[in-house]
């Protein structure tokens, strides 16, 4: 069941309503945390250049003239069009941040100082504004000016290092991972930055980095290389530290299993009353099974094929035992459970028609996520915004045939 949601605004409020952000990026890193804190409340102006917009407007599928990647990252948003390289673009921004909360961005280092919106004025003549940044690898070191993107970040990170099956070569995730890591570890930075404002009168500049954030992912991988010096090496769905864990054949497919600890490893034997392996030196605890997966894996599979994916799933939770089918997509947004938890929702666009989009990851009771605001047309919202910064129509049309807007 799809939940539609039209062009007006909804009428419950979120845990950031009254917070106003500006939102100068572009493409995924940013849009992707701008639209998450409008998703909880916020007021987000998304300012785009005149003409085409967020490079993203025009790519993707486009489904009677609109941008369905686009949607995915940029609801519950105002666009402004506005001309930063230009005087009178940058006199409208210094407005905007008067009565702002949080700007965000998402340009290389040092691209905000030459538009004269270099940290130390943005703390003097904003000093409650909270400045959230994304880059590729953070505003200090020898990469600080490099340009970076998704799969660099996947690269050097060690992600792919990691990822990926032991005999192929390194593996990238399929999604931007980095690009919505980064995002979501801002989003987190900039609510962190405005609780701290409300004790200390003091906002702050919050910075996240793809590489950093796919660096700090690496979990117990790299804590077993800070242990034992040793470079993890690739397991593909194998997990790296655990067996029996991942994907065995069944009769007519695949069925992810993960026994996570012993209690779990017994439970699975018991199920597939094969016990008695644990009575064998060569599976009697972790390490050994580890050693000798590849055997395991052989008189497991024997087992294993006997039945249907189905047939595993449901006996193998009736023994609690966690396992699932690998969905393709279309499996995953068909799944009552997944429609249950509204993970997908429908953006009515007016003229460009119903567009589905995921849904919100964070549950609240009190104050949940919701659809504000479907996503803008280029420049929707320009008149309404400059006419509350006390921008008349006479000089609103002059900034027009100017191009600033």
């Amino acid at each position: 069941m799809l939940h539609t949601h039209s062009r007006s605004h909804s009428n419950r409020a979120g845990s950031l309503e009254g917070i106003r952000v500006i939102d100068l990026t572009r493409v995924i890193s940013g849009p992707f945390c701008t639209q998450i804190l409008g998703d909880h409340g916020a007021d987000v102006i998304k300012v785009e250049p005149p003409g085409k917009g967020d490079i993203v407007r025009s790519q993707g599928n486009m489904i009677n003239g609109f941008s369905w990647y686009f949607a995915q990252f940029n609801r519950n948003k105002r666009s402004l069009t506005l001309d930063l390289r230009s005087e009178e673009g940058k006199a409208i921004l210094h407005k905007l941040l008067e009565s702002a909360d949080v700007l965000v961005e998402n340009f290389r280092p040092g691209v905000m100082a030459k538009m004269g919106l270099d940290d130390e004025t943005l703390r003097e003549r904003y000093p409650r504004l909270v400045v959230g940044r994304i880059n590729g690898f953070g505003s200090d070191g020898p990469y600080r000016d490099r340009p970076a993107y998704d799969f660099i970040a996947q690269a050097m990170s060690g992600f792919m290092g990691v990822n990926g099956d032991a005999a192929g070569e390194p593996m990238r995730a399929a999604p931007p991972l980095s690009d919505m890591v980064a995002s979501q570890n801002l989003a987190f930075g900039i609510c962190a930055a405005l609780v701290r404002r409300e004790r200390s009168g003091q906002g702050d500049i919050v910075e996240t980095a793809l590489t950093n954030g796919l660096i700090s992912m690496m979990g117990y991988l790299a804590a077993e290389y800070f242990a034992t010096g040793q470079v993890p090496q690739r397991t593909g769905n194998d997990h790296p530290m655990l067996y029996p864990y991942g994907l065995f054949k069944a009769s007519d497919g695949e069925v992810a299993i993960a026994p996570s600890n012993d209690i779990m490893v017994e439970r699975f034997l018991g199920a597939l009353d094969m016990l008695h392996l644990l009575d064998d030196e060569r599976f009697a605890d972790n390490r050994q099974r580890m050693d000798n997966r590849e055997a395991l894996r052989e008189i497991l599979t024997t087992v294993t094929e006997r039945r249907s994916v189905q047939e595993w799933i449901e006996h193998l939770n009736r023994a609690g035992v966690p396992c699932g089918r690998v969905f393709t997509l279309r499996e995953t947004f068909d799944d009552p459970q997944v429609q249950a938890q509204q993970m997908q929702l429908e953006l009515d666009q007016g003229e460009y028609g119903k567009v589905p989009t995921t849904g919100f990851p964070v549950k609240m009771s009190e104050a949940p996520a919701a659809i504000h605001r479907c996503v803008p047309r280029l420049g929707e919202h320009t008149r309404e915004i400059l006419a509350q910064l006390g921008i008349g129509e006479g000089e609103e049309n002059a900034l027009r045939e100017r191009g600033i807007i």
